[in-house]
């Protein structure tokens, strides 16, 4: 499929994926999030990207947040739709096979939060900033912010941000949990692909199955989760990539990993 709102970059087994509409920084509108959700999905699909790196154009924001015009005129029945079509694109990327890294490099507002919410983890230029401001205009998130930001962060934080409206910068995002690493401007893009490489040339299909884990596990008690944790260790006995990796370790050599 071709994209008019997004590039997409295959490098070494990682696709960077930029939401590219940088005059009216990026916010998300139906089309937006119907090329998105087409994006992901192919790249779920191809084998040759291990790796997904979401990022916006331009210097001022990652997605300052969903397109307010397109909203303003909503009726309730459409409004919660257009909350769906948004928590669609964010599940698809936390039930992803491939780990996805948020890239912020400026406003990550509102829905622009709450995409980034959905990655595996979140790297932050200096600049960034974040917020959840949907209260100033009398809604609130509705692409799985509510949800995403209080497991990520504890209830009381995510609270004081959805109930003010306010914005913190990359250093307090960092100190709250949101955001793991904060990186000057021109560093981020070069650390989030530092990262991401490093992560392809693992074991895939080990990689998938721990962000099973941890995800699923999450929506589990406490045994139930060690259970499921142990049926896909035992899993992957079967596989090539882990008679590889072992066989790499004792043979002192460097793993090779197919993903069979």
């Amino acid at each position: 499929m071709e994209y008019t709102l997004l590039l997409i970059e295959k490098n070494n087994g990682v696709a960077q994926l930029t939401i590219n509409s940088p005059q009216t920084l990026n916010a998300l509108n139906s089309a937006v999030l119907g090329e998105l959700e087409c994006a992901l999905y192919e790249l779920d699909r191809d084998n040759d990207v291990k790796v997904v790196i979401l990022t916006g154009a331009g210097e001022k924001a990652f997605v300052a947040g969903a397109d307010i015009k397109e909203m303003a005129a909503m009726s309730a029945f459409e409004g919660q739709q257009f909350a769906l079509k948004g928590q669609r694109v964010i599940l698809m990327m936390e039930k992803m096979n491939k780990p996805v890294i948020a890239a912020v490099n400026g406003y990550a507002l509102g829905g622009g939060l709450e995409l980034a919410l959905g990655c595996d983890f979140i790297y932050a230029s200096q600049k960034a900033r974040f917020g959840f401001p949907e209260v100033t205009l009398g809604i609130i998130p509705g692409f799985g912010g509510t949800q995403n930001l209080s497991r990520r962060i504890g209830v009381a934080r995510a609270n004081e941000l959805i109930f003010t409206g306010k914005m913190i910068d990359a250093a307090k995002a960092s100190e709250w949990g949101i955001v793991n690493e904060v990186f000057a401007p021109e560093e981020l893009l070069p650390k989030a692909q530092e990262t991401a490489r490093s992560i392809a040339r693992l074991g895939t299909l080990a990689i998938a199955s721990a962000k099973n884990a941890i995800a699923n596990g999450l929506n589990m008690g406490k045994e139930d989760g060690f259970r499921y944790e142990a049926s896909l260790f035992g899993v992957l006995f079967a596989t090539e990539d882990q008679k590889e990796g072992m066989g790499a370790f004792v043979e002192k050599r460097k793993a090779e990993f197919k993903g069979k």
